[in-house]
């Protein structure tokens, strides 16, 4: 039996303070089906973290991603979760869904409150419990940061 942890890399893509997330599909056999989680994926042997997110998301939603910086790293007992962070520079009608049920830019209200509408789903649906505690991070570090908060709400 191999106990070695899942290695991920994800991605907080921002814009105009709001964070672009994914409605991950139903399936009951992968991790945190039906909820909103952060884009990104499986690290793939002889990969960085920083080649895994950019592959990841261009791989899911079709967008390349601009300069982008470390967050921090969350381990639990599932997984070790690369976590960093860019500026979203597009509209989200030319972002691409190749995986997933649904997407959307959710508010910090959304995130607190730990759920959001899904047009596509038709129903409110959960954030993912790991993925809601990196994000109320990223908010709440944001919030002691006035310069980063401009760069939120500008989209820089």
């Amino acid at each position: 039996m191999n106990n070695q942890l899942v290695q991920v890399a994800i991605a907080i893509l921002y814009q105009n303070n709001k964070y672009l997330m994914q409605l991950r599909d139903n399936i009951p056999t992968i991790a945190i089906p039906g909820c909103w989680g952060l884009f990104g994926g499986h690290i793939e042997p002889g990969e960085t973290p920083e080649v895994t997110v950019k592959r990841e998301i261009i791989e899911e939603i079709a967008y390349d991603l601009p300069a982008f910086t470390e967050f921090g790293c969350y381990t639990d007992e599932k997984a070790i979760r690369y976590v960093f962070q860019a500026p979203l520079l597009v509209d989200l009608s030319q972002l691409v869904l190749n995986e997933g049920w649904d997407m959307g830019l959710l508010t910090p209200e959304d995130i607190r409150r730990g759920d959001c509408y899904s047009a596509i789903a038709g129903e409110v649906r959960p954030l993912g419990m790991i993925h809601q505690k990196i994000m109320l991070d990223f908010i709440n570090k944001q919030s002691l940061a006035p310069d980063a908060r401009a760069e939120l709400e500008i989209g820089i």
